[in-house]
């Protein structure tokens, strides 16, 4: 065989496989090493420059449980650029008020509307499971952002895009028992219980409590989903508990309450732990001033950007890739590293300008 030869049957092999699957094989079959890199090189070179994934007028619907909340401004951002990207449209839904049932429906109407594909916060264990496997029975791909199912539940969604919330709440329990007197008392606070974005985490800070030999006992308390009734609980709880410890919470706006609370009082100032989740600008604010101790950051925008590049990734190779667990993220957000966060960003949902 001559190195035209090489050449002939290595281009055909480049444009069906691998560079170095192709040369593998060549050189079993006695092709020369040199046929094989010229075969290889000649096809890349053809190639040209890559014109890139085609833009898809798909429409994605996006299925909330608080559709206003701040924390899902930068998610936001995350799907406009997603779908400037690939050439997609959104619809953002869902509820206001975490109320499951307008959810559903909104991903009903998704469904005989014919989206292209529906993400939805799945905050509630069973509701969702009917609306998901009608979906996907109709080639619909659904995947759950921020909140998902339980591990083993039957529901249908392709994947989960999120922070893992009880491995979370583990893993942030750990650092703050380090940081609170052992004996002592704290509180934990949850607005929603039961609602699968807080209650996985509430659970891994009981977890990690009873698997480090209960160092610590603790009280907790609902406080509500509005930023009025957070910041009475949270306060009255702090007034007639004088020798709480610390102070850890498991959503955006109860951390938030939480570092008002501590600067109110002065909290911080007699040694008392504040911790939670989220960036809210106030939190922020809070940890600069001193007044908290950590957040932690589950990055909100990746969970708008990753939804729709999987589902269009899915929709584009007709099911055969695109969806995958994906964690966004568990950084923690401390006064060494808060600098970072504090400058407007349309990735921490604080300015609405594309970087540059």
């Amino acid at each position: 065989m001559d190195r035209d030869d090489d050449l002939g049957i290595g281009q055909a092999m480049m444009r069906d496989m691998g560079r170095r699957s192709a040369a593998r094989i060549l050189a079993a079959a006695g092709v020369g090493a040199i046929g094989v890199a010229g075969a290889a090189d000649k096809a890349l070179a053809q190639s040209g420059p890559y014109p890139g994934l085609p833009k898809k007028p798909f429409k994605f619907v996006f299925v909330c449980h608080v559709t206003l909340d701040q924390f899902f401004v930068p998610a936001q951002y995350g799907i406009q650029d997603a779908c400037a990207a690939f050439g997609c449209r959104y619809q953002w839904t869902g509820s206001q008020n975490n109320v499951v049932s307008e959810m559903v429906n909104a991903m009903e109407t998704a469904i005989d509307e014919k989206a292209d594909g529906i993400a939805v916060c799945l905050v509630d264990p069973t509701a969702f499971d009917a609306a998901t496997a009608r979906a996907v029975a109709a080639g619909i791909p659904v995947v759950a952002f921020n909140a998902d199912v339980p591990r083993g539940s039957p529901n249908k969604r392709l994947s989960y895009i999120g922070q893992p919330l009880f491995a979370a709440g583990y893993n942030i329990a750990q650092k703050w028992l380090k940081m609170v007197p052992k004996g002592s008392h704290v509180m934990l606070s949850i607005g929603m219980p039961g609602s699968l974005n807080e209650q996985p985490r509430l659970d891994g800070y009981i977890q990690c409590i009873k698997d480090n030999g209960n160092p610590v006992t603790y009280d907790v308390i609902n406080t509500g989903v509005d930023a009025a009734t957070e910041i009475s609980r949270i306060g009255s709880y702090v007034l007639s508990h004088k020798n709480v410890a610390g102070i850890f919470t498991t959503g955006g706006s109860d951390t938030y309450a939480a570092g008002f609370v501590s600067a109110q009082y002065g909290l911080a100032k007699k040694g008392v732990i504040v911790a939670g989740f989220d960036l809210f600008p106030q939190t922020l604010g809070y940890i600069k001033s001193g007044d908290m101790t950590f957040t932690t950051d589950q990055q909100s925008y990746l969970q708008g950007f990753l939804p729709v590049q999987q589902m269009y990734m899915w929709k584009l190779s007709q099911g055969l890739v695109g969806t995958a667990d994906t964690n966004t993220s568990e950084a923690y957000v401390t006064k060494d590293n808060i600098d970072q966060y504090l400058g407007k960003s349309r990735f921490e949902g604080t300015a609405r300008a594309e970087p540059v």
